[in-house]
């Protein structure tokens, strides 16, 4: 890796791939190709072999994805299967087509098997059923890594696989119906709080009731998204898919707590002072999503940001860049 190689990051406005560009910028990355999505749908491959041909990056991060909490998994299995495979298909292929030989691809700690042991291992992939509420998208997921393993197998491209554990931070979805649990939460104590109107439209109280989905059970492991970029340039700078089983490797904090525990570190954080309800009609996804670092941790890398000090740096920026969080400021 040059300062001066071509690297086109694909997403590059969503929560992880504009971490990415912020941290290869910090690095001195300055010909980044950067397309939005009017610009080009990556699930068109015509146009996306097109842009390949024309501009021929050396280097890819495949960063784009369509993302969602567990309702909005469950509501539209189709379109996160479809539009996933769709978007891995076609820019591992034409990126491959345009003569790239290094391309990091993200995916995510879902491929795993709904029972596997803890924490989880690479090698723990494909051996046994995934969780039903993001079977889709996990799928999809797995196929983009076998894309880059069989690659790398028949003709020895450089493409390297990063299984990011949950991701939270700047620019992340706070959309109640379709965000994961993190900026969820952020949002629901935010608004009961300040007695915002609940998601039915029905008034409420200063510091009303905040209901969350399941029984606050199942433990996750959370990493601020700044920390996965530096992860990802890292692993661009020193690590090849030769030198790692499979090209496939977890990023991840190696820590989890229970929904119960964030629950209660947010609330602090937003200054929530309610009842927490636990609707157990909902849903609890996966028991334990614990990703086992030990390859990274090996090549030398350790996140930085704490888990508080990550909510504190994102409370802080969805009240200055959401609607939701800068209407009737406390």
């Amino acid at each position: 890796m040059t300062p001066k190689q071509r690297i086109h990051v694909a997403g590059h406005r969503g929560l992880v791939g504009s971490a990415i560009v912020r941290a290869l910028e910090a690095r001195g990355y300055g010909d980044l190709l950067l397309r939005t999505h009017a610009e080009l749908d990556l699930t068109d491959q015509r146009a996306v072999r097109a842009f390949f041909a024309a501009e021929q990056p050396e280097v890819v991060v495949l960063a784009a994805a369509k993302v969602g909490g567990i309702l909005a998994n469950w509501e539209r299995p189709f379109e996160f299967g479809y539009e996933n495979l769709a978007i891995e298909l076609n820019v591992i292929e034409a990126a491959f087509r345009a003569g790239v030989r290094r391309l990091l691809f993200l995916g995510s700690s879902c491929i795993y098997p709904k029972l596997a042991p803890q924490p989880l291992k690479e090698e723990y992939l494909l051996t046994g059923p995934l969780e039903e509420t993001n079977r889709p998208y996990a799928l999809a997921k797995i196929a983009g890594i076998e894309l880059c393993r069989s690659l790398n197998r028949e003709y020895e491209t450089d493409y390297l696989s990063i299984m990011p554990t949950n991701l939270y931070g700047p620019n992340d979805n706070f959309d109640l119906r379709t965000s994961h649990v993190l900026p969820a939460m952020i949002r629901k104590f935010h608004e009961a709080t300040l007695g915002l109107p609940d998601e039915q439209g029905r008034p409420r109280a200063p510091q009303a009731p905040v209901t969350l989905w399941g029984s606050g059970r199942p433990r996750r492991e959370l990493m601020h998204v700044d920390d996965l970029a530096a992860a990802v340039v890292f692993l661009l700078e020193h690590a090849h898919a030769a030198g790692i089983p499979d090209g496939l490797i977890n990023v991840g904090t190696g820590e989890d707590l229970t929904i119960r525990e964030l629950a209660a570190m947010v609330q602090r954080v937003v200054g929530h002072q309610g009842e927490i309800v636990w609707d157990e009609s909902k849903p609890d996804g996966t028991p334990r999503k614990l990703m086992d670092v030990s390859r990274l941790r090996g090549l030398g890398w350790r996140p930085r940001i704490s888990l508080q000090e990550g909510i504190r740096m994102t409370y802080a920026w969805y009240r200055k860049h959401t609607a939701a969080g800068t209407a009737a400021r406390p």
